[in-house]
């Protein structure tokens, strides 16, 4: 699994990726080394901008996890248009992402025995 979530206040990190990484231990889920990931700015910065994401990315094409737990969909994508885009990216790699916080946005990407 990766941790990936936008951190818009510095030296709140922590705050932020430390609800994701107990998610990811309760589930018996690994996180590679590298794989907690964050970007600073505003959360409807373009996503392909995004330093973290494209290492996210990166872990993604690399075989290095099978999903990917944020705090809310928005820390993807803010923008409609940005997230079908990463959502078809995600699904064209077989991935499935957690979102931590509850939302409304419908995703179709569920786990389906992931095992890191």
């Amino acid at each position: 699994m990766a941790l990936y979530a936008v951190v818009p206040v510095p030296g709140t990190k922590h705050l932020v990726t430390a609800p994701l990484a107990a998610h990811a231990h309760a589930q018996g889920w690994a996180v590679p080394a590298g794989c907690e990931v964050t970007d600073t700015g505003p959360l409807d910065q373009d996503t392909e901008l995004r330093p973290g994401w494209a290492r996210i990315r990166a872990a993604v094409d690399g075989g290095q996890v099978a999903g990917i737990i944020v705090p809310a969909f928005a820390h993807i994508a803010y923008r409609w248009h940005d997230w079908n885009t990463q959502r078809s990216w995600l699904l064209d790699r077989g991935l499935f992402v957690i979102a931590t916080d509850p939302t409304d946005l419908v995703t179709g990407l569920e786990p389906e025995g992931a095992r890191s």
